[in-house]
């Protein structure tokens, strides 16, 4: 089974990376992937777009509305974050994606960066959320000599281009290149 499937090229990533640009405040404001516990990502930055409500109130809502025969908690349901909003290049990337997949919910968004000589340490997602949703990386920035490894196989992932991945299986990010690597990570679920 391949690990890695190119969907896309020459998508215009020039909109969104000025965004980014402009509001350069963004990187700091979200830290929970690079504070995580001996998590994988403590040496990226992150902008949160969409992502589960860490407020706690969904959980409390679901348990309140549960005890009145309402529905559960979703462990699945992302929300949008303030940067979804004001990245308005964003949502046409991601929308446009979610059609060409045939996507049925939208989940996670977040734009990572790795630094030159950072990575992403080597992991795999949890069983129930690769399960659930299929993950795809638009790759708003990137220069030779960044490589994603899943499993056996290692690619390098161009500006611009589209990527499927199979993050069910152990995989980690070198940036072994002179320039940030930023990639947009969408999680879509899709009719399978």
């Amino acid at each position: 089974m391949e690990n890695f499937l190119l969907l896309s090229q020459g998508i215009d990533t020039t909109p969104l990376m000025l965004a980014i640009r402009r509001q350069p405040e963004l990187w700091k404001e979200d830290t929970y992937l690079r504070d995580y516990p001996q998590g994988p990502f403590g040496e990226i930055e992150s902008i949160m777009l969409r992502f589960q409500d860490r407020s706690g109130k969904a959980q409390q809502d679901a348990l309140e509305s549960a005890s009145n025969g309402g529905p559960f908690y979703d462990q699945h349901e992302s929300i949008d974050y303030p940067p979804y909003k004001t990245l308005t290049a964003a949502r046409p990337m991601i929308m446009n994606l979610m059609a060409y997949v045939g996507g049925e919910r939208l989940g996670r968004a977040m734009i990572n960066k790795i630094k030159p000589g950072g990575r992403i340490l080597p992991h795999v997602d949890s069983f129930e959320h690769a399960k659930y949703w299929d993950r795809f990386h638009i790759v708003l920035q990137s220069a030779p000599g960044v490589v994603f490894r899943c499993g056996e196989e290692k690619v390098y992932m161009g500006t611009g281009e589209v990527w499927w991945f199979q993050n069910a299986v152990d995989h980690e990010v070198i940036n072994n290149s002179a320039e940030d690597r930023i990639h947009l990570v969408i999680d879509i679920r899709t009719s399978k």
